[in-house]
Formats: structure tokens, C-alpha cells, sequence
């Protein structure tokens, strides 16, 4: 194994959007020993955001700052601040989605995904952003898959996965109107889906992941009384992504196959539809619940809340979300380091 097979991965971390609660977060896990000694962090942002994040949390997030001139200078084993100087604390405004926070947060993010493209990076981890705030500030902006899909020029197939301790949440459609779900669920989309998720596991460290596949109807179709997608769609093309050598079974009715999943029959469920996982994993983990991102080139991953505006500048955000998300993007940049060596 090469020396940098060994190194602890290098993780580009983008402070979300400054009218919630990510600076506070930022703060805190800044905070923690226990990251730093799981990986080198390269953060974007603004230090007097940071700060007053600090200053709301009651921490010292003792980590040096450094000119976004001197990033070249930066060796392994060292994490910094790199201040972009993009945003003051009068032009804040706290719990409202507003251009300037989409501004600070889309720059940020942009700076830690074009670090993890020139291979200076393993794995990008944010905390929350808006999307309205987003939206006003990069016109398009559906999610982050689009947002990173323009800013790395790529087109190839990506999802959202949301993970819970061992337990992932894979789903075949995402952000689209319920309406259109059913129309959206096709033999190809499902393998697909099922692909990603099996690869996309292993490169989280699973080494044959087992998928549970939920229908869409109630009852999963109640044998074709209450709709034929499980009969006509999704079996045929489970069973054929089961005989590529995928640890696929289903349909399973969906209001119960997360709790064979939680018993540990499972170690990820795939859903239909975005609500349909969504609801379950929160219900399970709401304060441990990370959102990781797969089919990209390298992994990224934030915690499964969002900006939380109603608690914002209190103090009280809970950490345990980001720092499940920073760890496991430490992990898998690591995995992903161990791969490359090999």
C-alpha cells in the first residue's frame, strides 16, 4: 500500500447557507478533535461567518486561516480555513432565504467540488443549504446533483442516497412532482437505480450489499388489485439486475420493508418515490440522518436536515447529523484512496 494510501484523506468542506444554522454547525465540528483526527479538512467560507458561528455555539474552532492564493502551499497533514472574504455579518440576514446567502453558499461549494476535480480533494462534505436561496443565486438550480453535474461539465447518472448508521435509502425518482412518479418508473430506471446503489455501497465499504426493493402501489399491488407496476415493471427488472449478481429482492410492501430492513434483514431499502424512504429514515434517525451523493467521481455527503431558520443564532443546533456526514465522508474518501492504490 502506497504512503498516500495511508495519508488521512484530505475532505474540501463548503459552509452552507449563512442565515441557518450552518455556521454553528461548521463551529462545531470544526471544534472536534475527533475530525481532525479522521481526516485533513480544506474549508470554504468566510471567517467573520465563521466566527460568529463560533461565538453563537460557544466554541473555538482553533483552525488556521489562509488566503485562497496560499491553497497551493497546503500539505498534507495541515487543515485550514481558506477565507474567501465573500461575505460580511451586516450583509446576513438571519432565518430568511435571501441572494446573498445563495451567493456565499454556491461559492463555497463550487471552490470544494473544482478542489476535489483536481484530485486535492477525496470527498466534499457541506453543511445546509437553502434551496430558494440557491435558486436566487444560480438560475436552474434543482439540487445539488444538477448544481454539480454543471459544475464538473458532467451528465452521467447520480442519486441521492440517505444513510441511517449501516442503513441506506436509495430511491428510483427523486425530486419530481408525485403525479409523475408512476410514468417515471421503468424496468431501465430501476436497474439503474440498482446498480448505482450497489456500487455506490461498495464504495462505502459493504462488500455485497443487500437490497430491498419497495413497491409502489399499497400492499405492493396486492397482486395486481391495486395497480400492476410490481407485476409488470418492477419484479421482471429485479430479478434482472438479482441474476447481474445484485443482492436485490422485492417488491416488498412498503409500509413494512423498512422494518426488516431495521431488524437487519437489509442493508438498504430502494424506493419509488422521494417521500416514500424519506419519511421512514427520519422517523428512525432524524438527528443522525446523512444525505451522500453517488455516481460521481468522488464522494460528497451532508447531513440530512436542512437550514433549520427557526432555530438559527440559538445555539442549539444539533451536530449529530453533520458529524455522522463528515465521517462518513472521511470513510469513504479513504476507501476511495485504498482503491486507487491498490
Amino acid at each position: 500500500m502506497s504512503a498516500s494510501a495511508t495519508q488521512r484523506p484530505v475532505i474540501a468542506f463548503a459552509m452552507g447557507d449563512p442565515a441557518g444554522v450552518s455556521p454553528e454547525l461548521a463551529a462545531k465540528l470544526l471544534a472536534l478533535d475527533e475530525i481532525r483526527a479522521e481526516a485533513d479538512l480544506i474549508v470554504f467560507g468566510d471567517r467573520r461567518i465563521l466566527d460568529e458561528g463560533a461565538r453563537v455555539a460557544g466554541v473555538n474552532p482553533a483552525i488556521e486561516t489562509i488566503a485562497e492564493a496560499d491553497l497551493d502551499g497546503v500539505k498534507p497533514g495541515r487543515s485550514v480555513f481558506v477565507d474567501l472574504k465573500t461575505l460580511a455579518l451586516e450583509d446576513v440576514t438571519p432565518q430568511t432565504a435571501t441572494l446573498a446567502g445563495g451567493q456565499f453558499a454556491t461559492n463555497n461549494f463550487r471552490k470544494a467540488l473544482q478542489l476535489a476535480a483536481f484530485g486535492r480533494a477525496d470527498a466534499v462534505f457541506f453543511t445546509p443549504f437553502n434551496k430558494k436561496a440557491m435558486r436566487l443565486a444560480y438560475a436552474g438550480y434543482d439540487d445539488e446533483i444538477r448544481f454539480i453535474n454543471d459544475v464538473l461539465g458532467r451528465s452521467g447518472p447520480a442519486s441521492e442516497f440517505n444513510v441511517l448508521g449501516d442503513l441506506w435509502n436509495a430511491r428510483v425518482t427523486s425530486h419530481i412532482p408525485l403525479s409523475g412518479v408512476a410514468a417515471a418508473i421503468t424496468a431501465e430506471a430501476i436497474q439503474r437505480s440498482l446498480t448505482l446503489t450497489d456500487r455506490s455501497m461498495r464504495d462505502a465499504g459493504f462488500a455485497r450489499p443487500r437490497i430491498a426493493v419497495a413497491g409502489l402501489n399499497p400492499h405492493a399491488g396486492d397482486g395486481g388489485n391495486f395497480g400492476r407496476e410490481e407485476i409488470d415493471v418492477i419484479e421482471p427488472a429485479v430479478q434482472a439486475a438479482a441474476a447481474r449478481g445484485i443482492a436485490c429482492e422485492g417488491p416488498f410492501p412498503s409500509d413494512t420493508v423498512f422494518l426488516r430492513a431495521k431488524a437487519g434483514a437489509f442493508d438498504a431499502v430502494l424506493t419509488m418515490y422521494h417521500d416514500q424512504g424519506q419519511i421512514a429514515m427520519k422517523l428512525m434517525g432524524f438527528d443522525r440522518g446523512v444525505t451522500t451523493l453517488g455516481g460521481l467521481p468522488f464522494p460528497v455527503c451532508t447531513p440530512a436536515h436542512g437550514t433549520a431558520y427557526d432555530i438559527a443564532g440559538q445555539g442549539v443546533a444539533n451536530i449529530g447529523a453533520s458529524r455522522e456526514a463528515i465521517l462518513l465522508a472521511a470513510r469513504m474518501g479513504r476507501e476511495a484512496r485504498v482503491r486507487a492504490a491498490a
